[in-house]
Formats: C-alpha cells, structure tokens, sequence
C-alpha cells in the first residue's frame, strides 16, 4: 500500500504535471513544425532546386530502397524545433537574469548597536 500511495505523491506533484503538460504542448507543436517543413517548406525548396518533390528521393540498394529525401525532410523538421527551443530557452534565461539582477529593497535603516546602547545609558543615568 504504501508504494501506491508513495507514487501518487510523485505523480501529483507540480514539476511532474508541468513536465506532462509541455511533453503534450511539445508533441502537438512538433505536428504543426513537420506540417510546416513536409507541406510549406520542402516544396518550395524543390521548386527552388528544380522541381524536386524531397518525398520520392530514394536510392536502391540491393532490394533494399532508402528514401533519403524523407531524412532530408526529418533534418529540417528538426532543426527547426531545436531552433524553437533554443530561443524558448534564451528567452527564458533572459528573463531570470533579470530577477537575479534586480536590487533587493534595502531593509529600513534603524539606529545602530552602540546608538541603542548610548540611549539606555542614558535612560539609566536619568533615572
């Protein structure tokens, strides 16, 4: 019992359903980045190159037949998201550079130790 209970503290945690939530963000992200590269991008890069459609570039090997254009598409598609990322990052950093810059508020000043101690003699003396 008090393995199930051990995991379901570990799985409410915060960082773990942070960590969920951006896997789901980062894969529904990753779909509309190989949208962009196999349905935007990679044409108009054949066009460019001479009417080349990067989906049917493929080598035969034997029996074999490697479809290099599709790892092509793949190495966009993820230098794409790295560059994403990267700059999510930067971001990031950038903005917690700041919070370490910021001055802490001074602490309001009051009298020093010997102030207070010179004030007490003096509350002594007059009584």
């Amino acid at each position: 019992m008090g393995l199930i209970k051990e995991f379901k503290e570990f799985a409410m945690k915060g960082n773990v359903m942070d960590m969920a939530i951006g896997v789901i963000i980062g894969a529904a992200f990753g779909k509309i980045v190989s949208s962009l590269v196999d349905d935007v991008l990679m044409p108009l890069v054949g066009m460019i190159v001479g009417k080349v459609d990067f989906t049917t570039l493929s080598v035969k090997v034997g029996e074999a037949e490697l479809f290099y254009g599709k790892f092509i598409q793949n190495i966009v598609d993820f230098l794409i998201v790295a560059f994403c990322i990267f700059m999510v990052l930067k971001g990031i950093n950038k903005m917690q550079r700041k919070k370490e810059e910021a001055p802490a508020p001074e602490a309001p000043k009051g009298p020093t130790q010997e102030e207070l101690l010179t004030e007490i003699r003096d509350l002594l003396k007059k009584k």
